[in-house]
């Protein structure tokens, strides 16, 4: 059997009791007709006493330039000798916009500006300190604060096509308040949900309240996640455990991240509710450490909650007890599959097990082990608050309550974007993210990362839900949505995430380690050109062409865990959709989006070519000819496709088919 070593087990010091700040919390959540009291509306900024500047500085605000923002503004400050409250707070979700600046005045509506760059920002202060708001394209709107006074001619924030068709429940607080302090989470109604769970409802009824809600896995299998706390509930054992999945390694993906950053409360909230719905009393966050702003943000909602009596020995004076510890992982992509993260955990390789035993039965260290990830978490207070007939209200029969999604690729809005389940793939795609952008076609959007699969065009108006995902080959994931417009080679794509997968495999089975190897080589070979081809490499290409698919279910029926009995998703998704592409690159080996460099043909167009034999002095095979002032030509037989002569052409005299 394997004991918990002392190392796993050791929490940091015990935070030292803040009384003044426990005293608030008593007094917050024992009656909620303080939500009303001027202080806290003061946490929530509903009015300010002076000039206040919030700043995006999520880890996509801050690779945007939001501290050379922040300190252009600081500048100005000192420049005037203003005194004023600059603030950072998390990702709104409009990670187009970054870096994005709010600007609320004593008794006006706050306003929201973005992108606002460090040159920027004299001229916009200046002016809306003295009354004027700018109206160029920076502006996004300003919110509805009743009691204040809002601004003439300026339209509201909640009715920008990005925030117009959401329901924002996880990303509530995300970009309105400063994540690093307690105090404003709950000014915003945190920690009542959990007030009310442990005044009001006994662990079973919480289990029953979040069966009863629908609420389901958003990490991706979309198991139902008030069955799951029912089965550890009733697994034997004293000691269980509550592991947070924040492992998010999809590429495209960035929720967990996000939320973390922006709300580290909620996700303590929802933990502490979880695991006293399923009886634990030790806690893991298993994050990647590729994620440092969200670990230190979240070292210090842990602490500052353990100082509040929020968390450690006593939850709230209710006699539960809860301690959370943050593990961080090392970026493996297979670490996301539960019990691989599990083995990580104890310091072991994060290689997966055979199930059963299931982790609810046999987990962390074999005692009974819930995982969820971030997303199931954050929705928790929203659940317990609302209540499970709220929640169920909002999605579809099969699918309740909302889903976040990482929207990104090639589309105008870019960024995180949460809404109610059965919204279209075609709502989220052109009404929240804008459409394709420079005018051109929607191709497919990838969901479900390397597990997933795309949505061609003809299927846009597919409800995101569990089962309808499904029938078109593709699945929730944990929530990356990726556009790919007409330019998009589909085979490419496919190759992209096949050698994503094949890298990233652990290697435990052979079906996986092995068979992603293969496809990654079939689809290598479809993109390459004949130049390297001799005796019947021709004819033993054309054959693993044939065997593709049969060799993609064989991994999907035969792999160890679900990361490699889902990895061939992306290309027989592509296959399924886009099947004459994929016959335009084996049989003319051609491909029609001008993506696969070996596939390529140039030519050089005698109106356009000046002779001025820059092409040439960059072909590294000597495959260009010609006299200088006059059109030159390519010889196809010695050309490799390396593709310098189009960079180096100034007339785009150049082409490539």
């Amino acid at each position: 059997m394997t004991t918990e070593p002392a190392a796993a087990g050791q929490r940091r010091p015990a935070a030292a009791p803040d009384h003044t700040l426990a005293s608030f919390v008593t007094e917050v959540l024992a009656d909620p007709s303080t939500h009303d009291r001027p202080a806290l509306r003061r946490l929530r900024r509903e009015n300010v006493t002076r000039p206040t500047f919030l700043i995006g500085a999520g880890t996509c605000g801050l690779g945007a330039g939001a501290r050379d923002t922040r300190d252009a503004i600081y500048a100005f400050l000192y420049t005037h000798h203003l005194e004023a409250d600059v603030v950072e707070v998390g990702c709104v979700g409009l990670c187009s916009a970054e870096p994005l600046v709010d600007i609320q005045l004593p008794g006006r509506t706050r306003l929201s500006f973005g992108p606002v760059r460090p040159g920027d920002v004299a001229e916009l202060v200046d002016a809306v300190l003295w009354g004027t708001v700018p109206t160029d394209a920076r502006l996004l709107g300003q919110h509805t604060q009743p009691g204040l006074i809002p601004w003439d001619g300026v339209p509201r924030l909640a009715d920008h096509p990005f925030f117009a068709a959401q329901t924002r429940w996880v990303l509530e607080s995300c970009g309105l308040s400063d994540p690093e302090r307690l105090d404003e989470y709950l000014a915003r109604g945190g920690y009542r949900a959990l007030a009310k769970a442990l005044r009001e409802h006994t662990p079973e009824g919480v289990c029953d309240m979040v069966l009863r809600a629908g609420l389901r896995g958003r990490g991706g299998g979309g198991f139902p996640t008030g069955r799951k706390w029912e089965l550890a509930r009733a697994a034997e054992g004293t000691q269980k455990y509550l592991i947070c999945n924040a492992d998010e390694g999809d590429p495209g993906a960035f929720m967990d991240r996000a939320v973390i950053e922006g709300d580290p409360h909620r996700l303590v909230e929802g933990m502490i509710i979880a695991a006293y719905a399923i009886g634990a009393t030790k806690a893991y966050v298993y994050i990647r450490a590729e994620y440092p702003l969200a670990i230190t943000r979240l070292k210090k909602a842990l602490a500052q909650a353990e100082a509040a009596g929020i968390l450690g020995d006593d939850v709230l004076g209710s006699g539960v007890s809860l301690h959370i510890a943050i593990k961080q992982g090392a970026g493996a992509f297979v670490c996301g599959e539960e019990t691989a993260l599990i083995h990580s955990i104890m310091g072991r390789r994060g290689m997966p097990r055979p199930r059963p035993p299931f982790p609810v039965t046999s987990g962390l260290f074999d005692k009974p082990t819930v995982i969820n990830n971030v997303e199931t978490l954050a929705n928790l207070p929203t659940l317990v608050g609302r209540g499970p007939e709220a929640f169920a209200a909002v999605g579809t029969e099969g699918s309740a309550g909302t889903k976040v999604f990482a929207l990104s690729g090639d589309v105008v809005r870019t960024g995180l974007v949460e809404v109610a389940m059965g919204t279209s793939v075609r709502d989220i795609v052109f009404t929240v993210g804008g459409g394709v952008p420079h005018g051109k076609g929607f191709k497919a959007a990838q969901m479900g990362g390397p597990s997933g699969g795309c949505i061609p065009a003809q299927h846009l108006d597919i409800a995101v839900d569990y089962a309808s995902l499904q029938e078109v080959g593709a699945m929730m994931g944990s929530g990356g949505l990726v556009v790919m417009d007409e330019d998009t080679c589909m085979v490419d794509v496919a190759r992209f995430f096949m050698d994503f997968i094949q890298r990233e495999s652990c290697g435990k089975c052979i079906p996986c380690r092995e068979g992603t190897r293969r496809m990654l080589e079939i689809l290598d070979r479809i993109t390459q050109s004949r130049r390297d081809e001799t005796g019947s490499d021709a004819l033993k290409r054309f054959r693993r062409v044939m065997y593709l698919e049969r060799l993609a279910e064989v991994i999907k029926e035969t792999s160890l865990c679900g990361l490699g009995q889902s990895a061939p998703n992306p290309v027989l998704s592509a296959l399924r959709w886009f099947r004459d592409e994929y016959e335009v690159h084996v049989f003319e080996r051609r491909c029609p989006a001008h993506v696969c460099k070996e596939l390529l043909t140039y030519t050089i167009d005698p109106e356009r070519c000046r002779g001025c034999g820059l092409c040439a002095k960059e072909c590294p095979t000597g495959a260009i000819i010609g006299e200088r002032k006059k059109p030159y030509t390519i010889r196809v037989d010695m050309c490799i496709g390396c593709g310098n002569c189009l960079t180096a052409c100034r007339l785009d005299a150049v082409q490539a088919a």
